[in-house]
C-alpha cells in the first residue's frame, strides 16, 4: 500500500511540473512574440490617449488644441499651413512664418491698402501656394497638395463650440492631417485674453516655440501695465470723455462704427462714451453721439476706404455732427487701423500711447508716439512698419485730423 500511495505521488508531481513547464514556455512565447512586433503596445497608447508632450509613438506627441481636443502631431514640425482670420499673424508674432507652405486668398491679394503689419513684414506670403478662400474656406484637396504636417486653424468669432469642433475634425478627417483648432481671443476683458494667450502658448508647443509664446505673452502684459501705470491715480472727475469712430469690422465703416471696449481707452483709464453698449463692435445711432458729446474723438483711419463717405467726411459734412464739441475744439485724431482680417494687436498697443499722449500729455512726456509704434512692431514683426502701415492711410494717423 505505502509503495503503491508513493508511486500514485510521483506521478501526480511529475504531472505537476509538465504543467509548470507548459505555463512558462508558454509565457517565454508570448513574450518573444510581443517582442518581435514592436508596434504592439498598450491599449491606452495603440488608441493614442496619452499626455501632452509624452511621446505617443517614435517622433510623435500629442495636445490639447483650444477647444479640448487632442491631437496628434510629429514631434519637429516644420512645415505648417494657417487657416482662419489671424491664424498667420499668431504664427508670425511667433517667429515661425518660415514653416509656412501655403496660405488663404487674402494672403494673395493685391491692393493699394493693406491694414496687416504682418502681411507688410513678410511681402513673400503672397507667393505661396493657395489653400483655400479667406476666413477658413479651406479646399482640402489643394492642402494634400503641399503637404504641411500639421494645420493651424482660428476659430470665427462668436462661433459654438461644438462647431468648431466639428470643422476641425472634418477637414482633419478630409485632409489625414492634424489639425489643431484655436480661439482668436483679444484683450478686452480677462476671458477672452486668457483664450487668446492659451492659443499663443498651445501655437508654440504645435511649431516648439514655446519661449517665444511666452515672450509675446510677457511683452503684453507688461506694456498694458505701463500703460495703466501711467494713468491709474488720475481722479475720475479729470478723465476725459472720448469716443472712436470708423473703426473697421469685416470692412471699413463710418462714424457710427465703434468698440465699446476698446482696450487703448481702458488702458489710460479714458472714459469711453460707447462703454455701455457691451464689449463687441457696435453701430450707434448718431444722435446718441451728439448727445454724449465727448471731449475726444479718435477716428479709425481705415475709414478712409469709403473715400467722402466715411467718418472723416461726415464730420466735416454732417450738420448733426458738425456742433459736437471736439469737433468745434479741433480734437479729433487719427488712429490706425487695428482690426483687418482680425485684430493687429501691435497696432492696438501702438495707438494706446498715441491715445494716452494726447488726452494725459504730462503723463506721457517721455514717448514719441511713432518711436514707439516701430518698438512694438518691431518687436512682434521683426520691422519697424509705421510709416509703411500710416504712408497707406494719407499718413492721418497720430495727428490731428483737419475738418
Amino acid at each position: 500500500m505505502k509503495i503503491c500511495y508513493s508511486n500514485k505521488l510521483n506521478k501526480i508531481i511529475l504531472i505537476g511540473v509538465l504543467i509548470a513547464a507548459l505555463v512558462v514556455t508558454s509565457g517565454c512565447t508570448d513574450k518573444s512574440a510581443s517582442n518581435k512586433n514592436p508596434e504592439v503596445s498598450a491599449p491606452e497608447e495603440a488608441s493614442g490617449v496619452v499626455d501632452a508632450d509624452k511621446a505617443v509613438e517614435s517622433g510623435k506627441i500629442t495636445l490639447t488644441d483650444g477647444f479640448d481636443r487632442e491631437v496628434i502631431i510629429p514631434e519637429n514640425v516644420e512645415r505648417v499651413v494657417c487657416s482662419g482670420a489671424g491664424c498667420l499673424r499668431y504664427l508670425v508674432y511667433l517667429q515661425a512664418q518660415d514653416y509656412v507652405v501655403g496660405v488663404d486668398s487674402i494672403e494673395k491679394e493685391k491692393s493699394e491698402i493693406d491694414g496687416r503689419p504682418y502681411a507688410l513684414a513678410n511681402p513673400q506670403l503672397k507667393d505661396y501656394p493657395l489653400i483655400g478662400e479667406f476666413r477658413g474656406k479651406d479646399d482640402p484637396e489643394k492642402i494634400i497638395a503641399i503637404s504641411p504636417q500639421v494645420i493651424l486653424k482660428t476659430s470665427a468669432n462668436g462661433q459654438p463650440t461644438a462647431t468648431n469642433t466639428a470643422d476641425a475634425d472634418s477637414l482633419q478627417d478630409k485632409t489625414g492631417i492634424p489639425v489643431v483648432m484655436l480661439p482668436y481671443g483679444s484683450l478686452k476683458n480677462e476671458e477672452q485674453k486668457a483664450e487668446m494667450y492659451g492659443s499663443l502658448r498651445i501655437m508654440g508647443e504645435a511649431v516648439g516655440k514655446q519661449e517665444r509664446a511666452e515672450e509675446v505673452i510677457s511683452y503684453i502684459e507688461a506694456t498694458m501695465q505701463d500703460l495703466e501705470n501711467r494713468t491709474a491715480d488720475i481722479p475720475e472727475s479729470e478723465r476725459k470723455t472720448v469716443y472712436v469712430g470708423g473703426v473697421s469690422s469685416a470692412g471699413a465703416h463710418g462714424i457710427i462704427s465703434t468698440e465699446p471696449a476698446y482696450p487703448p481707452f481702458l488702458w489710460v483709464n479714458a472714459k469711453n462714451v460707447a462703454a455701455g453698449m457691451g464689449a463687441d463692435h457696435a453701430d450707434i445711432a448718431k444722435e446718441a453721439l451728439v448727445d454724449w458729446d465727448p471731449d475726444y474723438i479718435f477716428i479709425d483711419i481705415g475709414t478712409l476706404q469709403l473715400g467722402k463717405e466715411g467718418a472723416i467726411g461726415e464730420l466735416k459734412n454732417d450738420t448733426s455732427l458738425t456742433g459736437l464739441s471736439a469737433v468745434k475744439n479741433k480734437k479729433v485724431y487719427g488712429v490706425i487701423p487695428y482690426n483687418y482680417y482680425s485684430t493687429n494687436y501691435e497696432s492696438v498697443l501702438a495707438n494706446a500711447y498715441f491715445v494716452g499722449k494726447v488726452l494725459y500729455p504730462d503723463r506721457f512726456e517721455d514717448i514719441d508716439p511713432e518711436a514707439k509704434a516701430n518698438e512694438i512692431y518691431t518687436f512682434f514683426l521683426g520691422k519697424p512698419l509705421y510709416s509703411d502701415l500710416n504712408g497707406q492711410y494719407d499718413n492721418l494717423g497720430f495727428k490731428p485730423i483737419p475738418l
